[in-house]
């Protein structure tokens, strides 16, 4: 193993720079290998100077930086691509021109550190033939296969910190404040953090709420003088018999925008308890900013892992987090079940013995 090359794609997370970090200091150091950087995920395999080669100096006071220094694309896929062709936009499989790359560059072995939707990239190129070693990243936990995914730490922390905020201001002025954090398909950010900073109401895409139940825990809570009320909501949360709220469409590359829950249940609690209500989406902020000791220390676990599980031949598989022990999973296996909150698991049934309203009851 001569020459390795790491992509990071997907949307960003905290920890990305220090598996970046890890992965060049390992290769260099114990396998005396190249490294090089792919720019702007697998897209830097496409175009003139998207791939740069990193050594020591280039990682060099990374460890407590947000985001990626290769950058990233959400829309990366080479498998179905949007290209320009005769003046219109058509989607086109090139991944015939990144393998043809990766030959090119003469890469031994090709990390690519991202979410579902990067690794699924990844064990569609090494069904091609290619040497791939998966590293799950996701703010959403919702990776299978291991434990944790690092982002998600640091995006627990981030929620429980405006939960704390939103709490001093809910009981100043008797309101309902309604906390919106991401999470499509997965509640993890919204279960964790919301018995992190003692919610009262926690609605998550895996247990369907009804207005009733949360209306009925609000106004329990102002029977007893509790004159407010914190309401954390994920984005994929939804009705019973009713749908998630998209904000834009999906296509052949992008998934559907998710977003509007949070002002939703905020209307239907301020107009059926009379109380008045707020909002807070925290967006991309649950994706910024310096990760969490957990995930540093997670994501460099990760970094060295990959290089090691590359230098033993184990393409295909992902470097995975199990029984607090780094290890490999085929890349199969850990994508054949998503992630999702086991609604009876400890957290959930802890949530429920705190009297945190789970929309359902």
């Amino acid at each position: 193993m001569k020459r390795i090359g790491i992509s990071t794609g997907g949307g960003d997370a905290p920890g990305l720079n220090a598996v970046i970090r890890a992965a060049v200091k390992t290769a260099i150091h114990h396998y005396n290998c190249e490294v090089f950087g792919i720019r702007d995920g697998l897209d830097g395999l496409l175009f003139p100077g998207g791939v740069i080669p990193l050594d020591f100096s280039s990682v060099r006071g990374i460890l407590p930086r947000g985001g990626t220094i290769l950058g990233t694309a959400s829309r990366a896929n080479p498998f179905a691509r949007k290209v320009e062709r005769d003046g219109k936009v058509v989607i086109e499989d090139v991944s015939d021109q990144v393998y043809e790359s990766i030959r090119a560059h003469n890469l031994d072995a090709l990390l690519l550190i991202g979410g579902d939707g990067t690794l699924n990239i990844a064990r569609k190129l090494y069904d091609l033939g290619l040497p791939v070693i998966g590293v799950p990243k996701t703010i959403d936990n919702d990776v299978g296969g291991t434990e944790y995914t690092f982002g998600f730490d640091t995006a627990v922390g981030t929620a429980m910190e405006a939960i704390d905020r939103l709490h001093t201001t809910a009981e100043s002025h008797h309101r309902v404040m309604v906390l919106e954090v991401m999470g499509r398909d997965a509640g993890f950010i919204a279960l964790h953090a919301g018995l992190a900073g003692g919610a009262d109401v926690i609605l998550i895409p895996e247990i369907p709420f009804t207005r009733s139940a949360v209306c009925r825990k609000v106004t329990e809570r102002i029977r007893n003088q509790a004159f407010f009320s914190i309401i954390v909501v994920a984005e994929g949360a939804h009705e019973a018999g009713g749908e998630k709220i998209y904000t834009r469409s999906g296509d052949e590359i992008a998934q559907a925008r998710l977003g509007g829950m949070g002002a939703y249940v905020a209307d239907f609690v301020a107009q059926s308890c009379q109380v008045e209500t707020r909002v807070t989406v925290l967006g991309h902020l649950q994706r910024g900013g310096s990760p969490s000791a957990f995930d540093r220390v997670l994501a460099t676990r990760f970094g060295a892992a990959a290089v090691r599980a590359a230098a033993e031949g184990k393409f295909g598989h992902m470097v995975t987090l199990q029984c607090g022990r780094i290890t490999t999973v085929p890349l199969a296996e850990a994508l054949a079940v998503p992630k999702r909150v086991d609604v009876y698991g400890d957290a959930i049934q802890t949530a429920r013995d705190l009297t945190i309203c789970l929309g359902d009851g």
